[in-house]
């Protein structure tokens, strides 16, 4: 497989991912679909942070992000199933998949333009999020108490972490051309990426393959990242595991 994906990579055409790109960010703009799911992202955080007492930033009596880390990956377990369920499931109802297919741009151009366009709309949705990190660094006693390192290491883990989940609704969504169990398909797999496979590990007590399980598990990589000391490993694992997944859904288009 990786000689085939450096022979496929090295016939890719810039121009080719930039026009997919560019398609697919202009419709989802086009439409009222890209406008809702990041409003309802940003209530749903805004609210779990700012509102309800359980999770309340606000009664820490310290300035800390932590729990904004924490609760964000379980939104975005849905949130990037559900930006990504039409990008190629409604191509292929459509008809116009075929039509993309038979043109010079290619399986990769096609999986790379969509994932570049469904990746960039998500970090358009967490991006708001940093003015969470600006009131917490003012309201801070004395102000700037906040770390940013930890800060910063976060949201680079966070952006990664959207990556692989955008990978895994791209692949959900060239399974079939209905869009529900693309998301369907797509949150129950990020799901098990980001907390089933820790979960699993805890049935094997202190085994090598408990081990294993638990390193693998995406929330374990991601907190790593949170500490504030950006390891290449769990960089390369995350981007290693996105590509993945975009390998399997060009080759899921290669059969179409």
């Amino acid at each position: 497989m990786c000689r085939s994906l450096c022979a496929a990579v090295k016939t890719i055409r810039l121009i080719d991912v930039v026009a997919i790109f560019r398609k697919e960010i202009n419709q989802f703009f086009g439409s009222a679909i890209a406008y809702i799911i990041m409003g309802t992202f940003l209530t749903v955080v805004g609210l779990l942070l700012w509102v309800f007492p359980q999770t309340n930033l606000l009664d820490y009596g310290y300035a800390d992000l932590g729990q904004f880390f924490v609760l964000t990956p379980y939104v975005l377990v849905f949130l990037a199933p559900a930006i990504t369920m039409r990008s190629i499931a409604d191509e292929r109802r459509a008809g116009t998949l075929e039509w993309l297919l038979t043109k010079p741009v290619g399986r990769w151009g096609i999986v790379l333009g969509k994932f570049g366009a469904n990746w960039l709309l998500v970090a358009l949705t967490i991006a708001p999020t940093l003015l969470y990190a600006y009131s917490l660094y003012q309201l801070g006693n004395p102000v700037g108490s906040i770390d940013m390192a930890v800060v910063a290491g976060s949201y680079v883990g966070l952006l990664l972490l959207a990556g692989v989940f955008v990978a895994v609704g791209l692949w959900a969504s060239s399974l079939n051309d209905n869009q529900v169990v693309a998301f369907v398909v797509g949150a129950l797999a990020c799901l098990l990426l980001y907390a089933g496979l820790s979960t699993l590990s805890t049935l094997f007590g202190t085994t090598d393959l408990a081990y294993w399980l638990e390193y693998l598990s995406l929330d374990q990589q991601y907190s790593a990242l949170g500490r504030g000391l950006l390891d290449t490993r769990n960089i390369i694992y995350l981007v290693c595991l996105a590509v993945l997944f975009l390998a399997l859904a060009e080759r899921r288009l290669q059969r179409l």
